[in-house]
């Protein structure tokens, strides 16, 4: 996975003992919770101050999930904050993909892709990405590396 941008939006999540399995790390399920927790502060940052609970409801733009990967390199645990640093990779058009890398005390524990589709909410139904948002997103979309042809 590429590095993460400067324009990266970070989330701030306090794991507590009651993420955690008796292992002492934060139970596998949780992560993927941390993840969506961080997407959804991305939304908070930029729709000023509306998640996704407002873009359901006030907005009536839905973001339903299509896909989700994760590739763990280090446990979560209680001892310290767990910065989550979320950007958009790319935006389709009725999709939009994020990216979000995990770390606590400056070592990577996780990093995460999803998928979601841009849909009229009340309808369920697929729409393309709309314009305010397209016209946010866009902008922070990081350059993609460019790779040799073999």
């Amino acid at each position: 996975m590429t590095p993460k941008p400067d324009s990266a939006h970070c989330h701030e999540i306090n794991v507590t003992w009651g993420d955690c399995d008796p292992a002492m790390i934060a139970y596998t399920a949780r992560l993927p919770w941390f993840a969506l927790d961080a997407i959804n502060g991305w939304w908070e940052a930029h729709l000023d101050g509306d998640g996704w609970f407002q873009m359901e409801l006030d907005r009536n733009v839905g973001t339903p999930f299509v896909r989700l990967e994760m590739d763990f390199t280090s446990p979560v645990t209680p001892r310290h904050k767990l910065l989550c640093y979320v950007w958009p990779e790319k935006l389709g058009t009725s999709s939009i993909t994020f990216r979000v890398d995990a770390e606590q005390d400056g070592k990577l524990c996780f990093s995460s892709r999803s998928v979601s589709v841009f849909t009229v909410a009340d309808k369920f139904q697929k729409q393309p990405a709309p314009a305010e948002i397209r016209a946010i997103v866009e902008p922070l979309i990081p350059p993609q590396p460019v790779t040799a042809d073999a």
